[in-house]
């Protein structure tokens, strides 16, 4: 069945197409604060949260699925938050297009979809090849949060992250955990937690010398 497509009226949302190559943030968000990028914010429900508590981050917020981008521009509407940006673009072609190498100080990726079945696992979005590709987006010592309801993702990326160069685990010497303190929960996550399930937390940091 196909959805229908929403109409998102709201100051916050901006379509990519009307960005140069890469798009001039701190015009848009009418100063040089530091820029983070959630990449899958879903309802909106953690980069709400977090754009509170971190007035001097803007934020860059996308999804692939238009009913996720209205629900979050409706938020962030409703808050009046005014370091938040939403736009309806795929992950890997928005970050070339649209982001300069070097400037992000912060990515979130939650509960990303896990591809469960062994014959799909190859497009799970986070794999050394993705983070080889983002670590040229981020500057030195940018953060990066990866969250997961599924196990198997959970712990094929905490495994996985120690190889991949220019990287710092800033949980060491824990791989993941399955709590991180100051980091907001969605919806999604709570639905999983009350069923029983673990979150698992992974967190590293880009290493100053690249």
């Amino acid at each position: 069945m196909t959805q229908s497509f929403i109409h998102i009226e709201s100051p916050n949302y901006l379509k990519a197409e009307t960005l140069a190559s890469p798009a001039d943030w701190s015009a848009i968000f009418g100063n040089d604060r530091p820029l983070a990028l959630e990449i899958g914010c879903g309802i909106g429900d953690f980069i709400v949260k977090t754009a509170m508590d971190m007035p001097e981050t803007n934020f860059i917020a996308i999804d692939y699925y238009n009913k996720g981008c209205y629900k979050t521009c409706r938020r962030i509407d409703l808050h009046w938050l005014n370091n938040v940006r939403v736009l309806r673009e795929e992950a890997r072609q928005f970050i070339v297009e649209r982001i300069a190498k070097g400037s992000l100080s912060a990515v979130y990726i939650n509960c990303p979809d896990p591809w469960p079945k062994k014959k799909h696992r190859k497009r799970r979005l986070v794999n050394p090849q993705f983070m080889d590709f983002l670590r040229d987006y981020l500057a030195p010592g940018a953060d990066f949060y990866f969250a997961t309801d599924f196990d198997d993702y959970g712990i094929d990326v905490a495994g996985m992250l120690p190889g991949v160069e220019g990287f710092e685990n800033c949980l060491a010497p824990d791989l993941y955990r399955h709590e991180l303190e100051g980091y907001h929960l969605s919806k999604y996550m709570l639905k999983f937690m009350g069923e029983g399930k673990r979150i698992y937390f992974v967190h590293y940091g880009k290493s100053g010398a690249l």
